[in-house]
């Protein structure tokens, strides 16, 4: 704790001097173009991966980058999602998983989370990601892994087409939905071709997008 204080007086006193007028800018109005669905990874920082100032992402973070399906009792992510596509009018949507996800590893291996309801709960989410996976051989553990994590963003990007706001805004040609992989080793990104065909590494095909 004594850490994050320090840090917090640092920015305080040094980083928030040299910034001020972008904070009273964004005082009274936000304005993000792009809604940024990641895992709550302590390794992941997204504002620090795609280099955006404070106000430029609308922000999701939850275990496993999970988008549940449109349902009849919405809970936090159906309601941030809809606020960022309907109030703010976001039109990007990023989707991104990462290597060494504890929460698909969790999956991939059938892990016992019996002392874990909640997250067991949770991770059904990620059910027709497992399936798919499931039904491949794979030769290492380590690959079986990797794969669970890129079908679990093609599988969230399938679940938030299910929410009307997103739904709408895509058959309008308002938005558009990405699906991305960090790997946190290289700090490189590999991303979902238009299509969704195979993901690509996005610093060789910045153009790159799922939509």
């Amino acid at each position: 704790m004594q850490e994050i204080v320090k840090g917090f007086l640092n920015f305080q006193q040094n980083v928030f001097p040299e910034r001020k007028d972008l904070f009273k800018s964004l005082a009274s109005n936000q304005n993000p173009k792009a809604l940024f669905i990641s895992c709550s990874d302590s390794r992941l920082v997204p504002e620090l991966v795609t280099q955006q100032e404070p106000g430029q992402l609308f922000v999701i973070r939850n275990a496993g980058n999970i988008v549940p399906p449109f349902g009849p009792e919405p809970g936090g992510v159906s309601a941030t999602i809809e606020y960022a596509v309907l109030a703010l009018g976001v039109t990007e949507i990023i989707i991104c998983g990462h290597s060494n996800c504890g929460a698909m590893n969790a999956i991939a291996s059938n892990a016992d989370l019996e002392n874990m309801p909640a997250v067991d709960h949770w991770l059904h989410y990620a059910n027709a990601a497992k399936s798919v996976v499931d039904e491949r051989n794979y030769d290492s553990v380590e690959v079986r892994l990797n794969e669970m994590v890129k079908e679990n963003v093609i599988a969230q990007l399938n679940n938030i087409k299910t929410h009307p706001s997103v739904s709408v805004a895509l058959r309008k040609g308002k938005l558009r939905l990405h699906g991305w992989v960090y790997d946190i080793e290289t700090g490189k990104i590999n991303a979902l071709t238009k299509g969704g065909a195979e993901f690509i590494c996005l610093s060789d095909n910045p153009e790159t997008c799922f939509e």
